[in-house]
């Protein structure tokens, strides 16, 4: 009660998402939202700032746990946490696209990745540890930063190296068996000479529990090792170098989905129904009706895959040269390189299989296909031995040039931007289709749900026609080049102590050159003879009708698309500050995201550019004196065109493919709502905080590209309905938190601080909508126990144990199932800290 009653008292009514001092004085926030160091509430971008104490709160350690405690950012994690894409007021990420969210780590972006399934090119597991803030701005922020983005940026500012000889170690021990070791250590080697070392080891067991006797016993689970190395040399008083590398790796199960409805109608192949259509759907019943039988709960799941594996690991090495070339000028360069690498092997959609038990299969049984209760797979991605299924580097060059006038009535930021991902070795994976594989990756199958002939004579001593069934086995590799370049100026003019106008123009200049070989294997199993390849056609039925892989290899089967964008953006915004503590602006932004380039469809391969004219107002108020604290308010609206849209294509029943997922331009949106911001300490040692976002977002237009008559696919259907929401664009978001610190005298200082969480319905897929849910985190612990240095913690998230959906796999179009994720139950634990040095 106390909670809400502040957060809705008029004079704090929005969010707990930023640095505890900003609430005790909030003028000491410092962030780098505009690229120079400036005061929190001196910034006209609506924006929300975690110091570490809230990260370490609330279990953050990837990107996406950022996305349940911060209004207006979503994130869908259908490939699991590791491989989230975020939206931010609606702007989302599907399929190849490029982000709409740029993470950026010390100013540098996230290392592309570019494998066969959605990235949002993140920061590794890990890379939340020992930070000095967060950062998430909303709103296109392409001017200034490095790759265009239209909905936002997520900014992880790590802790500097410092003067001091100082460092923690910190151990966490939770439930599902959760064992976590954190430390670092701050050592002036000299004056000008300083380095600062930071590890984070984290391992969980899953909390989706499998029942199939096949496979690893849990899903979702935790297992990663990070690093960082930051060395500070002061080569002069007026010239700095600041290198960081850090290393993430992550070797997890991956995800699981749980099924909950199928169609049980699905139409017989003999009465104009999709054979495959028919099996993956009657069999997803089957599987339902097992989870019902067992009384199963939504993190029950059945997964048939006997080593399912992502594996992921990430580094990169920033290099940032800050010269002060005079009282007026300041010279920045910032280098970087990286690389990513990936390694799948997952059921995508989480299927423990058999073939059903009908008139229709035991007559294709009859024919020599798979028996009613043998075991069938839907999708099943594999690592082809020897090759990574993401192996990508990339290279960043910087050059800002910051400035200000004599008589500091304009200041402004000038720079070019380079950045060159390339592949260090093929995209490839196998991926196992209808089948029953106990090894996509090496072709190691038996048998499928598509009847085959082989024909007499076709195999010497084999003077009969044999029926069998087939599996499909889709060998892909690719190779992919991205150049993001740009030139951008920005400036502001003061007029006056209260009204400043601000400029700021970007060109940017993108190109995409890829090149993909891709192939599909039919492999039949036949009584006396076994399991061959029948035959192996290219997947690009379109360019290459005839090649025959299997006689003249794989590379027969090539295409090679370019693709080149060049498009301006810019911002015009107008500050008014009447007094120091106050300040309302308002701008006007146009956004922009490039293309992007996907082989696995064979006819729709591009998808173009989207833009946004983005119009926002707002206000930023501080308050001083016996309750200080601050009220932020922005209302924003968003006009979306070209906009890439997901859509789920039906193949052909003769196409030999699964379906697809197509990324087209088809779309055009109006996104509109207001963001509230706020915080107040009172009695010097309860800080509330409170933050809300209405977002309404509606879909104008949804028009599909037209298929050719030569293509593989007799259908897109676009997710989303004309006049209905975006996906991940809850309607509402609010948070609420406090935090109480009291002095306890030479015992310590307790702390305690609870967050609560509410999520509205969203859309997820398309079609496929999630119900709204509630998450309460609350946190208690003695800091400096004794005075010793060590403080000891407790932690419980999701403290009710709700049950929520965060996503959904789709697929009801294309096969008749759906299937959805869950968020993690309640997670506990203790923490002990150990602080040493000054």
């Amino acid at each position: 009660m106390l909670l809400l009653s502040a957060a809705f008292s008029g004079a704090s009514v929005a969010m707990p998402a930023v640095a505890q001092e900003s609430v005790m004085a909030p003028g000491e926030i410092i962030v780098t939202a505009r690229r120079v160091e400036e005061r929190l509430q001196d910034v006209p971008i609506s924006m929300t700032v975690y110091n570490e104490d809230q990260l370490q709160d609330r279990n953050v350690a990837v990107a996406s746990d950022l996305a349940t405690y911060t209004p207006s950012l979503s994130v869908n994690t259908r490939y699991g946490p590791e491989k989230a894409t975020f939206a931010i007021r609606g702007f989302n990420q599907d399929a190849a696209a490029a982000p709409t969210v740029g993470v950026y780590f010390a100013d540098v972006v996230g290392v592309r990745a570019q494998g066969g399934t959605a990235s949002g090119n993140s920061v590794g597991a890990g890379s939340f540890t020992d930070l000095q803030n967060v950062q998430v701005l909303k709103g296109p922020q392409g001017t200034l930063f490095g790759r265009n983005t239209t909905g936002g940026s997520i900014l992880l500012v790590p802790t500097k190296p410092s003067d001091f000889l100082e460092g923690y170690v910190e151990g966490t021990y939770g439930n599902y068996d959760q064992k976590r070791v954190q430390a670092a250590v701050n050592v002036p080697l000299a004056d000008t000479f300083k380095v600062r070392v930071a590890v984070d080891r984290n391992k969980r067991d899953g909390y989706m529990k499998n029942h199939s006797g096949i496979g690893p016993d849990d899903y979702n689970n935790v297992d990663y090792t990070y690093g960082r190395l930051s060395i500070v040399a002061d080569l002069t008083p007026e010239l700095e170098n600041y290198t960081i590398f850090h290393y993430s790796e992550s070797d997890t199960n991956g995800y699981a989905t749980r099924y909950e409805s199928c169609d049980r109608d699905a139409a017989s192949p003999f009465v104009g129904g999709s054979l495959t259509r028919y099996y993956t759907a009657l069999a997803a019943c089957d599987q339902i009706d097992r989870q019902t039988a067992r009384g199963d709960g939504p993190l029950d799941v059945e997964v048939a895959n006997p080593d399912p594996r992502i594996y992921l690991r990430t580094w990169q090495v920033i290099n940032t040269t800050t010269w002060q070339a005079s009282d007026m000028i300041t010279i920045k360069n910032i280098l970087s390189y990286g690389e990513y690498r990936e390694q799948a092997g997952f059921s995508l959609y989480s299927d423990n299989f058999f073939v059903p038990n009908t008139p229709t299969t035991q007559y294709f049984a009859s024919q020599g296909g798979l028996a009613p209760g043998d075991r069938f797979q839907y999708i099943t991605l594999d690592t082809q031995p020897g090759y990574d299924a993401a192996a990508e580097s990339t290279t960043t060059e910087e050059l800002q040039i910051q400035g200000r006038t004599l008589d500091g009535k304009f200041n402004f930021v000038i720079g070019g931007y380079l950045e060159f991902s390339r592949p260090i070795g093929w995209n490839q994976q196998r991926t196992g289709i209808y089948g029953n594989c106990a090894d996509p990756g090496t072709l190691d199958c038996s048998g499928g749900i598509i009847p085959v002939t082989l024909p007499a004579g076709a195999i010497p001593g084999i003077p009969i026609a044999l029926g069998g069934s087939a599996a499909l086995i889709s060998q892909s590799r690719t190779k992919m080049s991205f150049d993001n370049h740009g030139i951008f100026a920005q400036g502001t003019y003061n007029f006056t102590d209260q009204l400043a106008l601000t400029l700021g123009g970007r060109w940017t200049f993108d190109k995409i050159v890829g090149y993909s070989e891709s192939s599909r294997y039919t492999l039949g199993t036949f009584p006396l003879v076994g399991t061959i390849p029948l035959q192996q056609v290219c997947n690009d039925v379109l360019n290459h009708p005839t090649d025959n892989p299997l006689a003249d290899g794989q590379g027969v089967c090539n295409t090679k698309i370019t693709q080149k964008t060049n498009k301006p953006t810019w911002l015009i915004g107008l500050d008014f500050k009447p007094t120091l503590d106050t300040l309302v602006y308002a701008k006007y932004a146009r956004g922009y995201r490039q293309g992007a380039v996907n082989f696995t469809n064979p006819g729709l391969e591009t998808v173009g550019p989207e833009k946004v004219d983005s119009y926002e107002i707002g206000a930023k108020l501080t308050f001083r004196g016996s309750a200080p604290g601050y009220f932020n308010i922005a209302a924003f609206y968003n006009d979306f065109s070209d906009q890439q849209i997901f859509g789920a294509l039906v193949a052909k029943p003769d196409s030999g493919l699964a379906g697809g997922a197509a990324l087209i331009n088809a779309g055009k949106s109006v996104i509109k709502g207001i963001e509230v911001d706020s915080g107040v300490t009172l009695f010097d040692m309860l800080r509330l905080g409170a933050g809300y976002t209405y977002l309404d977002t509606k879909l104008k237009e949804l028009t599909p590209p037209t298929l050719s008559a030569d293509s593989p696919f007799a259908e897109i259907i676009p997710r989303g309905v004309v006049g209905g929401p975006l996906t991940y664009s809850p309607k509402h978001k609010l948070t609420l938190s406090g935090d109480l610190s009291v002095p306890a005298g030479d015992a310590g200082v307790l702390k305690l601080g609870a967050v609560f969480a509410y999520t509205a319905s969203q859309f997820v897929d398309g079609n496929n909508k999630i119900p709204s849910y509630s998450l309460l985190t609350l946190t208690a612990g003695i800091d400096d126990i004794g005075g010793t240095g060590f403080d000891l913690g407790l932690f419980a998230n999701n403290i009710t144990n709700e049950k929520y959906r965060v996503t959904s796999g789709g697929g009801y179009e294309s096969s008749g199932i759906q299937d959805f994720a869950y968020g993690q139950p309640r997670m506990y634990g203790v923490r002990l800290k150990y602080n040493f040095g000054t």
